[in-house]
């Protein structure tokens, strides 16, 4: 299994908002932090503060922050709310299946198996499990200067 590169830059947010979960942060800090797009990270906070596990404060001196504990979000649920109704294989699809051995093939049946202890797995650990060691995240997310005119951190 893949995750899709939207899941991964919401497991990114989450984990940067969980470090310090009272803090507010913004989309240009969190991208700086990363090297990542920012029109990316929009789209991704949008569907965070939409599922309710973030909230968002506009204005001057806005950002965004964790609306949950890091310990209440389970990654698994996290998971699959990012990845939607991924088709696994064309066999799952009702629309577009063209796989002439469907009704006889066990392989949809094994991968929903799998894929079900997949997110069971995940379920098992929650944000906070991934930020157990702030003291050593923070510095690394922050290692490079924010230019706060610019809007990216620039290495001096």
């Amino acid at each position: 299994m893949r995750l899709t590169t939207f899941t991964d830059y919401t497991l990114r947010v989450l984990m940067y908002l969980a470090i310090e979960p009272s803090r507010l942060a913004t989309i240009p800090e969190i991208a700086c932090a990363y090297g990542i797009s920012e029109n990316h990270l929009m789209k991704v906070v949008y569907r965070l503060a939409r599922s309710g596990l973030i909230d968002s404060v506009r204005g001057k001196g806005g950002g965004i922050r964790l609306a949950q504990t890091p310990a209440s979000i389970r990654l698994g649920q996290v998971v699959l709310a990012s990845e939607g109704d991924a088709i696994i294989a064309e066999c799952f699809s009702e629309k577009n299946n063209t796989c002439c051995i469907t009704p006889a093939c066990k392989l949809s049946s094994i991968l929903a198996h799998a894929f079900e202890g997949f997110y069971e797995a995940l379920d098992a650990y929650s944000l906070a499990d991934l930020v157990n060691n702030p003291q050593q995240l923070g510095p690394l997310l922050r290692s490079r200067p924010y230019n706060t005119v610019s809007g990216w951190r620039t290495h001096l």
